[in-house]
């Protein structure tokens, strides 16, 4: 896939963060991207960001129902008859003791953060046969690293890095790449964060979009099939 003009993206939580900078870079390359998100003021102020007429394609989805994922598929196929490179990225973290976790939050992370991923690739699956395409998935340090509070959000990366490595093993038989992306402290508004000057220490969401960039672009007989990225240097307290 080094040639990456009028090749076709889907990403879930695109509206904002690392979803809106992974869009930004591939739109660069020439590619189209849809962009999936639940609510449609944030998708339409991402369309305003992304300033790229006929190549945007906005879509409400829930990752966490099955339904809105297949639904949201079929739009892009319907709109660009193909899909290359899905990016499963929507997710949230919700941080508290485990004694003081409410079941609706542990629900919420599952759901989203893991079954949403499924979801994604199960609705996408046939099409990426086709195209011989990329699922990556969003990880996190936190899907090997487990940290207090982080049951939760733990939980829900550690098993989508082992999902995405399975999925891996079962696709790439189909020529169909498969990696997870593990970033460490990306400046986003993730957890009620509202990101400034005080986030330049961090990853840059426009830093994951040039890595994704890279890893279509590599020479197809090498996977890189589990990244883990990080700040070079730790914020200086």
């Amino acid at each position: 896939m080094q040639n990456l003009k009028d090749k076709v993206a889907y990403i879930t939580g695109g509206s904002k963060g690392i979803g809106l900078g992974v869009a930004k870079s591939l739109l660069k390359t020439g590619m189209k991207v849809a962009i999936s998100g639940r609510n449609w003021d944030s998708l339409e102020r991402a369309e305003t960001v992304l300033d790229a007429p006929n190549r945007i394609l906005l879509i409400k989805s829930d990752v966490s129902n099955p339904k809105d994922e297949q639904k949201a598929v079929h739009e892009v196929l319907n709109k660009w008859g193909q899909v290359d490179l899905v990016l499963a990225n929507a997710g949230l973290g919700v941080f508290a003791p485990i004694d003081e976790l409410s079941i609706k939050d542990w629900d919420a992370m599952i759901n989203t953060n893991l079954s949403g991923a499924f979801y994604t690739l199960k609705a996408s699956v046939e099409a990426l046969k086709i195209s011989k395409g990329y699922y990556i998935t969003l990880a996190s340090l936190a899907g090997t690293n487990f940290f207090a509070s982080g049951t939760g959000y733990n939980a829900s990366k550690f098993g989508l890095v082992g999902f995405t490595q399975a999925a891996m093993l079962d696709l790439r038989k189909y020529d169909i790449k498969v990696s997870t992306i593990m970033p460490g402290s990306v400046a986003t508004h993730f957890n009620n964060n509202e990101p400034s000057e005080k986030d330049n220490w961090k990853i840059q969401p426009e830093d994951i979009g040039d890595l994704v960039v890279g890893l279509l672009q590599m020479n197809p007989r090498t996977l890189p099939s589990k990244i883990e990225v990080r700040p070079s240097r730790p914020d200086k307290k």
